[in-house]
């Protein structure tokens, strides 16, 4: 019996994105699970993942690490990293954190989908390496 209150699942969007559902406690304990997803996912060439938070109950910053580590890999090869987050409490440790400025933090999939807007003239967002 397993005392893991957690699920994950993966669904290709079009070539490039795949939404990775994570539902539940996302947490040290599935940190291997979601590493290895992910990575996965980077490795075959996708070059957009969206995490999607709807049905998570909970993150820690080792979750945290894992997507801020994610974000540095797809940025290299000009990707991008999305969050689906519609719960206020989780998605205040992203603003608490200012992760919220790196990657995109999203209420619905749908917005996470969405072309990003254009940057300011001359803006270098956060973690991106220098030329």
């Amino acid at each position: 019996m397993s005392l893991r209150n957690f699920e994950l699942e993966q669904e290709t969007i079009n070539g490039q994105t795949v939404a990775i559902r994570l539902a539940g406690d996302v947490d040290l304990y599935v940190a291997d699970d979601l590493r290895e997803a992910v990575g996965q996912q980077i490795d075959s060439g996708r070059s957009r993942l969206i995490i999607d938070l709807t049905e998570a109950t909970f993150i820690d910053s080792t979750t945290l690490g894992i997507l801020v580590g994610a974000m540095r890999r797809l940025r290299t090869r000009g990707g991008r990293l999305t969050v689906v987050c519609p719960n206020p409490v989780i998605a205040r440790v992203f603003e608490i954190t200012g992760l919220n400025r790196m990657f995109g933090v999203f209420e619905t999939r749908e917005q996470a989908l969405a072309p990003p807007a254009p940057a300011p003239e001359g803006y270098t967002p956060p973690g991106t390496p220098p030329r």
